[in-house]
């Protein structure tokens, strides 16, 4: 049984867009020697919308003490109490375009580009901003955009250089790892200057740390591959934005795993190593006869699942205006025995698609998953969505990350930090 820990040893946490919690619920699982997380401040605003149903649920769930449901561009900085880690998953945007103010030093994005609020937070923190950031996107944040691909990457890791972090990555498949679920999604962690983790990251060798020594490396084992990529980050953030020859319209600079140090990229591609158990889409289903009714597809509906889930080579038009389409089949149903796709927001309601799931009861029914399975292959708790239409349970797993990423992630960083405790 692991030792009781004490509140006093927690590391302090800051959850920005913190969805329904999914940051939360792994950083408190992870497991540490007399050592763990303390939620202190969390923030969840859905923007354009007067209901707030993710924030309410993230209160049903963990209570309000010490939760904002504002608008994170209005918070003051001063209002957000210190910490050791920032986490967060932040929403896919386009992340560019970093310009220098006329009227005064420093750099801005995008109106409404939410990853310069971390950025404003760190560096109005200043002295006091936090010693770890663990954060979460798309995997196509490494080539976006299609007109200079990797550049908005490259933004971010040269912003966080200039703020004095040195930054790990690895593009993670939750599936690999014996998760539910195959989603793809690039995980950033990043350590303050003059932190022990910062200062092994500098001693040790690039490919050392990707493949054994980083955090991620100790969290999700890999065998390295031998094609890497070097180069330096060069020239202010809006130089990058506008004028680096890095990022052309062919290739991305970034591979799948790197680390940056001092705006030097050290970036490599990998597999992932995992003999370990393994849960498939069948595993987490319920018995059928807990299915309520309006989750069963109608025979009437299946002819049209079936032409959305299979292939097409066709001719489409309209108003004069013809083209040839063609896309390859999805599986229908889905096969219960491998890890589910990727959830995605449109996943809740009864219209055919061709992205929902399917799956066939033993009755040989055909049916869509329900909210608690979706839940489970995001490794939530059950009913952790309850209280809101099913739709919009779907749609908060469709937006959340797979919570077992983030215990083995908070884990692996416990027992960094106990190692810097060690060399204090």
């Amino acid at each position: 049984m692991s030792p009781k820990i004490q509140k006093k040893n927690k590391l302090k946490v800051v959850e920005l867009f913190a969805g329904v919690g999914g940051f939360r619920l792994g950083l408190e699982s992870s497991v540490g020697k007399n050592l763990g997380y303390e939620i202190v401040w969390s923030n969840q605003w859905e923007p354009a919308t007067k209901s707030q149903h993710a924030s309410e649920t993230y209160v049903r769930r963990f209570g309000n003490k010490h939760h904002s449901n504002e608008d994170i561009s209005e918070v003051l900085v001063s209002n957000i109490p210190h910490h050791d880690i920032l986490v967060g998953g932040f929403p896919c945007q386009d992340y560019s375009v970093a310009r220098t103010l006329s009227q005064a030093a420093g750099i801005v994005g995008k109106k409404g580009v939410l990853w310069w609020q971390i950025q404003r937070i760190l560096s109005e923190k200043g002295r006091n901003k936090p010693t770890y950031l663990m954060l979460e996107n798309v995997d196509r944040l490494l080539k976006s955009p299609a007109s200079k691909r990797g550049r908005d990457f490259g933004i971010m890791l040269a912003s966080l250089s200039n703020l004095g972090y040195a930054v790990e990555w690895r593009i993670i498949n939750a599936a690999d790892y014996g998760m539910p679920q195959r989603r793809r999604r690039i995980f950033i962690l990043a350590y303050k200057k003059g932190s022990e983790v910062y200062k092994r990251l500098r001693k040790t060798s690039p490919s050392e740390w990707i493949s054994k020594k980083g955090t991620i490396a100790q969290a999700f084992p890999i065998a390295p591959i031998e094609n890497t990529n070097e180069f330096i980050l060069e020239g202010t953030l809006e130089e990058l934005t506008k004028n680096s020859d890095l990022f052309t319209t062919q290739r991305s600079p970034f591979l799948s795993a790197g680390i940056m140090f001092e705006r030097k990229v050290f970036t490599q591609n990998i597999e992932p190593q995992y003999n370990g158990p393994k849960t498939n889409l069948g595993d987490i289903l319920v018995r059928e006869k807990d299915i309520p009714k309006e989750f069963f597809i109608l025979d009437k509906d299946l002819p049209q699942w079936r032409y959305l889930k299979g292939s097409k080579d066709e001719v489409r038009g309209k108003n004069g205006f013809t083209f040839h389409y063609k896309e390859g089949p999805v599986t229908f149903p889905d096969a219960l025995d491998k890890p589910s796709r990727t959830i995605i927001t449109a996943e809740g309601g009864k219209t055919p698609s061709r992205f929902k799931h399917v799956v066939t009861t033993p009755s040989g029914k055909y049916r869509r998953l329900i909210p608690i399975e979706l839940e489970r292959l995001c490794m939530f708790p059950d009913n952790h969505t309850e209280g809101n239409q099913d739709s919009k349970r779907a749609f908060f797993m469709g937006n959340a990350l797979v919570v077992g990423v983030i215990k083995k992630l908070g884990t692996a960083l416990l027992k960094q930090h106990i190692l810097s405790e060690k060399k204090d």
